[in-house]
């Protein structure tokens, strides 16, 4: 899907997220977007620009006007393959690709991701397990990627699954840390920061907000 497939609605100023680029500038190192000149270099450097519905460039121009909608319901960030030719590439040093990882993690805590879309449902999955158990058992991975994403797949491949598991390269054993308990409590830890840096977000003084906006609106 070509940038040009995606057309970016008319917005009023009251119909935009205006908390949405203080909220993500205030991730790790997220801050480093205001500083974007809208060079289109990431858009040139990545491998799968020419699929995505709005090129890296238009993702952070969009972002810091408050197309929140738009930025999370996009198919951009689940293209992105992490390759880092952007971060490489880019003359601000902006670590595109973390941003990237950044906006699927707020898509997929908002319930917004493509439901269907492999990609999505892999990430959603991958998380929950890790979360829940510290590790990733690769086979639950797979089984609930195909029950989500293509359930008629599950029943193609189940010949296959059943060979593998005779010879032992298939296990349905969920692997788990033994002490779970730090993890969660880590985990805590982290949503709480997040929180907060949420809720300064959303004290930000809505000027600097506005000056965002002025940034960016015309760069889209």
């Amino acid at each position: 899907m070509r940038e040009g497939q995606a057309q970016l609605r008319f917005k009023y100023e009251a119909e935009l997220d205006l908390r949405f680029p203080e909220e993500v500038a205030s991730m790790p190192g997220g801050r480093a977007i205001s500083a974007c000149i809208q060079c289109g270099t990431c858009s040139g450097t990545c491998p799968l620009g020419i699929y995505m519905d709005y090129s890296p460039r238009k993702i952070i121009a969009m972002t810091r006007a408050g197309f929140k909608d738009e930025v999370l319901h996009s198919f951009t960030i689940w293209l992105c393959a992490s390759c880092y030719a952007c971060a490489v590439e880019c003359p601000r040093q902006i670590k595109i690709t973390d941003f990237m990882s950044e906006l699927k993690q707020r898509a997929i805590q908002e319930g917004v991701y493509p439901k269907r879309f492999p990609v999505a449902v892999l990430a959603q999955e991958f998380f929950n397990s890790v979360r829940k158990h510290g590790r990733n058992s690769e086979s639950w991975l797979v089984l609930r990627l195909y029950a989500k994403a293509n359930p008629l797949q599950l029943f193609r491949q189940a010949r296959l699954g059943l060979r593998l598991m005779r010879t032992g390269r298939f296990s349905l054993r969920v692997d788990a840390i033994k002490q779970k308990q730090q993890l969660h409590k880590l985990l805590r830890a982290v949503d709480s920061a997040k929180q907060a840096n949420l809720r300064s977000a959303a004290e930000a003084e809505p000027h600097a907000r506005r000056e965002a906006l002025e940034t960016a609106k015309g760069a889209i």
